[in-house]
């Protein structure tokens, strides 16, 4: 049978062929904060559905701007108008909110700290569409930049935190956001945010955990296994990940002696660079293990075939873990 017009139809790239439908949890944090903030003015280059801008676009029309696929344009424009007394969010994806264009962002955002709040969908390696879609570096080139304040949820559950205390603090901002089911696990539950301050999910004093978007779930999950098998992990999810909880990261390697970061991005540049530049900085001697993508480009693939596929699932956290435990005593 040849495929119907329905079949080759594709209204949303993220969400397309996924078995439940995902929580609107960003769309429905940012039209609450464009409710409550009439000078708040939401850009999208071109994929409405994907950044979930649709209810906004629908129902406050005088808060939105379309600007097409004008990513470089889109950076601008929302600098013009924080400069005349707007909250400006844009939205596209991670790579091309960021490598795409890094220079307006550093000369119109960043430098003049204009009150410009960057949204990217789809960070990380997990999507079907390959190195073109995959923000493996847009950290990285986001905490080069002065000024720029950068936040992940863990999942749906930080969201709202995460939009409303980002539209609350002067200057630029960088949110990274994925969308995703709902967790079932209890410590998923809690949606507070700070920048600057990690939460402790999981306590443990054989080895801790630095996680953040969605390995934060899989750091727990490994924690289950490892727990099993008599070895405690903190699981810490550093949300904030600029400006970074160094205090928080400090305590838990002087107590534990053994670190493992975990991100869906590449090692160089993002959590597991902050954490290792904070504790060699503070002289902190521990072991640390950075999980992620380990310079190279990934490919396309289901979220289970890339994470096993690069070492970053619950089997890559828990052979780690077993590995310090046993070094850190040498």
């Amino acid at each position: 049978m040849g495929a119907s017009l329905d079949d080759l139809k594709v209204d949303d790239f993220i969400a397309r062929g996924q078995a439940e439908e995902m929580p609107r949890a960003y769309g429905d944090a940012l039209f609450a904060e464009a409710e409550r903030r009439p000078e708040l003015i939401c850009l999208c280059a071109d994929l409405v559905a994907s950044t979930e801008t649709d209810q906004i676009r629908d129902r406050l029309p005088d808060q939105f701007v379309h600007v097409g696929i004008a990513e470089a344009n889109m950076m601008g424009m929302a600098a013009g108008m924080a400069r005349c007394g707007h909250i400006a969010v844009t939205h596209t994806f991670s790579v091309f909110s960021t490598r795409r264009t890094f220079d307006q962002i550093a000369m119109q955002v960043a430098y003049p700290r204009t009150n410009v709040k960057m949204v990217g969908f789809l960070p990380g390696v997990l999507t079907l569409l390959g190195v073109s879609h995959q923000a493996i570096d847009d950290i990285a080139l986001m905490r080069a930049l002065p000024n720029v304040a950068i936040a992940e949820p863990s999942g749906p559950e930080q969201i709202a935190a995460i939009v409303k205390a980002s539209c609350a603090r002067p200057g630029p901002v960088y949110m990274r956001m994925r969308r995703d089911a709902l967790s079932k696990r209890p410590e998923m539950t809690a949606g507070d945010f700070d920048f600057g301050r990690g939460s402790i999910l999981r306590e443990g004093s054989d080895l801790v955990v630095f996680a953040v978007g969605i390995m934060v779930e899989t750091a727990l999950e490994a924690s289950d296994r490892l727990s099993a098998d008599g070895i405690e992990i903190s699981v810490v999810n550093m949300a904030s990940i600029k400006p970074l909880d160094t205090a928080l990261v400090l305590e838990q390697a002087r107590r534990c002696r053994a670190v493992i970061t975990a991100e869906n991005h590449s090692i160089i540049g993002g959590l597991g660079s902050a954490v290792a530049e904070c504790l060699a900085q503070e002289g902190v001697a521990a072991r640390l293990h950075r999980i992620g993508l380990q310079d190279t480009f990934a490919e396309g693939g289901s979220r289970a075939f890339l994470l096993q596929k690069y070492g970053m699932d619950t089997n890559a956290i828990v052979a780690a873990a077993i590995d310090l435990v046993k070094k850190k005593d040498l």
